[in-house]
């Protein structure tokens, strides 16, 4: 086999991808929105060019980077709480996987927020899960009856803003995580005061 034949050529660059990917994560972690992508290629020990390559602008690497990590860390968790006996555990294993993904890329997500990558669509998978999962809760009545989506989508915002008003890495926002849990059970819940609001998403 060539050299330079078609197979080893995509494997090269795969595995030049997964090397530049890595090496964003770590430049991102350390140094936040103001990375600069020359770090990202001298850290995966390849040419700047070779970056460009596969990854034209910062918002693309920043893509790349929240999907590996989603596929790492958040979608395993969505897979097995499809198949979880309990569905309010099965939520609380979704949630706690999400935040602890966003609480470890505390950095990442500011970059990204910066670059414009955070849209509505950046979340699509993930409250799709989250909404078959509240609605198989509700079905068999282990998550009150009363939550909408729209409900679920707005408490996972609320999550996330914790992060931002402690230090990286805390793991304070498992208290409010705790917390949430505990409203979403119907028991000893109380009526919702009024319906929920529409939903009106912007660009972070």
């Amino acid at each position: 086999m060539a050299l330079d034949s078609p197979r080893l050529l995509r494997a090269d660059a795969a595995r030049n991808a997964e090397k530049i990917i890595r090496a964003a994560r770590e430049v991102f972690t350390e140094q936040g929105p103001d990375a600069h992508l020359d770090d990202v290629a001298r850290r995966a020990g390849l040419a700047t060019a070779t970056l460009f390559r596969r990854f034209p602008d910062k918002a693309a690497l920043l893509r790349a980077v929240l999907d590996q990590r989603f596929a790492e860390n958040v979608r395993p968790a969505i897979q097995t709480a499809a198949h979880h006996p309990d569905p309010a555990s099965g939520m609380a294993h979704v949630l706690e996987a999400a935040l602890e993904s966003v609480a470890g890329d505390y950095n990442v997500l500011a970059a990204a927020r910066s670059a414009g990558v955070l849209t509505p669509a950046t979340g699509q998978e993930f409250f799709a899960a989250l909404d078959a999962l509240l609605a198989r809760g509700q079905h068999t009545g282990a998550i009150r009856a009363d939550l909408v989506p729209d409900d679920l989508h707005r408490i996972v915002v609320m999550l996330v803003s914790v992060l931002w008003t402690m230090e990286p890495h805390e793991n304070g926002w498992r208290r409010y995580l705790a917390l949430v849990l505990d409203g979403l059970t119907p028991t000893g819940a109380r009526p919702l005061p009024c319906p929920a609001p529409t939903l009106h998403t912007r660009t972070p």
